[in-house]
This record gives C-alpha cells, structure tokens and sequence, in this order.
C-alpha cells in the first residue's frame, strides 16, 4: 500500500534541490540561457518574471546563475 502511494509522486522534472551548493554550477539549457538573456535585456534583474517564464525554475536560481555567468564585477 505505501509502496503504490510513494511511486505516484513522482515528479516529471528531474531537478534536486539536495545538489544546490555554494560552488556547484547550475545547468541550464541553451533555450532556457537565451531566454534568460532575452528577458533580462528587457525587464533587467526582476529574477521572479525571468523565473516565471521557465518552468521548473526558481528566481534564485536564475539569479544565480546570471551571477555566476556574466557578472558585472570585473
């Protein structure tokens, strides 16, 4: 009985929080890296529109890694 009511919550997506760390580096797809930097040149670092946009994704990790990619800290 459990076993039938734990594999019915599995998730379509294949993201794990548990893999978030300070130096681990977010992969995103070439589609999703376009649309990042197409909707950051329009409403520029309103992270929640961007994430609203990509399924699955949240604002702090858009934010994340458009800081980790193309920092402005040179």
């Amino acid at each position: 009985m459990a076993d039938s009511e734990h594999s019915s919550s599995e998730e379509p997506f294949t993201y794990s929080p548990e893999k978030k760390g300070r130096d681990s580096e977010i992969e995103f797809s070439e589609d999703e890296e376009e649309l990042i930097i197409r909707m950051f040149n329009l409403v520029g670092e309103r992270w929640s529109l961007i994430a609203g946009r990509i399924p699955g994704r949240t604002a702090e990790e858009i934010e994340r890694y458009w800081n980790s990619r193309y920092s402005t800290s040179q």
